[in-house]
């Protein structure tokens, strides 16, 4: 049975074809993959199907009813979910509070069961395989988790058609398997299940079919079984990738950065040590909750240490704030982008800049004209493709927005790189930009230390990688040696 029907969708914002003609199906029971580079049309697509923008041309039918005009308040009544990269919770609630919030359809003038929002949150948690506690502040959760909120609401809501955008991007194995046995529960319900993923050995393990998008049209529609990873890139991005991982053999150099039984109760760990080489890229994997982000804030700052010591240099060094690991020429590109890479509403030259307004400025005022050059010489250097270095970076896709988070710190002339998750939701095309980004500045003498939750990223593109567990280094293995068994032995103690 055909749950959902999208027939020759069409779309343009200002003159910009978005979508062209996009046909899509989606049946009872199915797993149905939509895949394309950034900017493809997937989420244009997907807010038509919900019903934030209406198509300008084409028909939407859930089944066998059109949708004309659609809304999200009709999408929702019709069992559509979605759970998008971004989770859209109330920071300041609860776990159980939010869910409530997205299910609860009584007045505004009654009695709150607090009793039995916690109850069902704790039933809707564990139906997701998550282990949060429902009264949990939503501001207190990692990204993997505030995503397992969205889906556990969906849950709640009996969503007969659940659209999932990149819903393990920032997973590790553990819990990307915990998700895929809630999916199969879910397709076992006779839900249809769209997913959206650019991670194409997901594809494989999950979808029953895929369709790629290139250029705002379906170039394809396959069946998982009949298709392989080499052609979906082809199809993706219309040529061949050689490789997604480019890394190549560097001499390093000595030691940059060492930490010695670093520790920090504010952001929990404990007895870290570890070190990075010049023209290094040290590898950080664990499971999320491990302490990979939090020894990351710990080096820059954001949380400072206790206990232990940072050797920079050979030299013991105190880093109480961002400000003082800027001057010791650290930089840090977090995980979000969209709430702490990037200042979506400034334009991209003023993010270039952001970090080293020294750089650009002349008795106190910021030079304008220098600015500008110093963004050209990043936008150029890292292909960043931007209609202009005055657009917002809003505007940019998720690929050109890491890069201009990089080109921030990479305008500090820094010594250490941290790199959090950063290839995370990005495109095929844009992941072998950045990973050739990375062995280029590894090339030029940096030291990377890289935090990522895609196992194949750390297998392909550390010389180390040291594996955290219960904040703490549970074990380091060099690149010979390193499996992802061997990983996932270590992340999970």
């Amino acid at each position: 049975m055909r749950l959902l029907e999208a027939t020759a969708i069409a779309k343009s914002f200002a003159g910009v074809q978005a979508l062209k003609g996009v046909s899509f199906e989606l049946r009872e029971g199915e797993v149905h993959a939509l895949v394309g580079e950034n900017g493809a049309g997937k989420s244009t697509l997907i807010a038509v199907m919900t019903g934030a923008l209406a198509a300008d041309s084409g028909t939407l039918a859930v089944r066998g009813r059109l949708l004309s005009p659609n809304s999200p308040g009709l999408a929702r009544s019709l069992g559509i979910a979605a759970v998008y990269q971004q989770p859209s919770l109330f920071p300041d609630l609860t776990v159980a509070e939010n869910i409530a919030f997205s299910l609860e359809r009584r007045g505004l003038w009654r009695r709150v069961d607090w009793k039995a929002r916690t109850r069902q949150a704790r039933e809707l948690l564990a139906r997701a395989g998550a282990d949060i506690l429902p009264g949990r502040l939503v501001g207190t959760l990692s990204m993997p988790e505030q995503q397992i909120v969205e889906i556990a609401k969906a849950i709640g809501a009996d969503a007969r058609i659940l659209i999932l955008d990149e819903p393990t991007s920032s997973l590790t194995g553990y819990e990307v398997d915990r998700l895929f046995a809630v999916i199969a529960a879910l397709r076992g319900r006779g839900a249809g299940i769209i997913y959206i993923s650019h991670r194409l050995e997901e594809i494989s393990a999950i979808a029953t079919r895929v369709t790629v998008l290139r250029d705002g049209e379906a170039v394809a529609t396959r069946a998982v079984a009949e298709t392989n990873r080499d052609e979906l890139i082809r199809l993706m991005v219309g040529r061949e990738i050689s490789t997604i991982f480019p890394k190549r053999e560097i001499p390093q150099g000595g030691v940059v950065l060492e930490t010695r039984r670093l520790g920090s109760r504010a952001a929990g760990i404990r007895d870290v040590s570890l070190s990075v080489r010049r023209g290094e890229i040290l590898g950080l994997a664990g499971l999320v909750g491990s302490g990979r982000t939090q020894l990351a804030e710990t080096l820059f700052g954001l949380t400072p240490a206790d206990s232990g010591e940072i050797v920079l240099h050979g030299r013991p060094v105190r880093i109480p704030s961002p400000e003082h690991a800027i001057r010791l020429k650290i930089g840090y590109v977090p995980e979000d982008r969209r709430r702490h890479g990037v200042v979506g509403e400034m334009p991209v030259a003023e993010n270039t800049t952001l970090a080293n307004l020294r750089a650009v400025s002349r008795r106190g005022m910021i030079d304008r004209a220098c600015e500008c050059a110093l963004a050209r010489q990043y936008v150029d250097r890292l292909r960043i493709k931007t209609d202009s270095i005055h657009a917002p970076a809003e505007s940019l896709s998720g690929g050109n927005q890491q890069k201009v988070a990089l080109a921030r710190w990479l305008a500090i002339a820094p010594e250490v790189l941290i790199l959090d998750e950063p290839t995370q939701g990005v495109d095929v095309g844009s992941k072998s930009e950045i990973h050739g980004l990375m062995v280029e500045l590894a090339e030029r003498g940096l030291a990377i230390i890289m935090i990522s939750s895609e196992l194949p990223e750390i297998l392909g593109m550390a010389d180390r990688i040291a594996v955290m567990h219960g904040g703490a280094v549970a074990g380091t293995l060099s690149r010979a040696e390193a499996t992802q068994q061997k990983i996932l032995s270590l992340a999970l103690g």
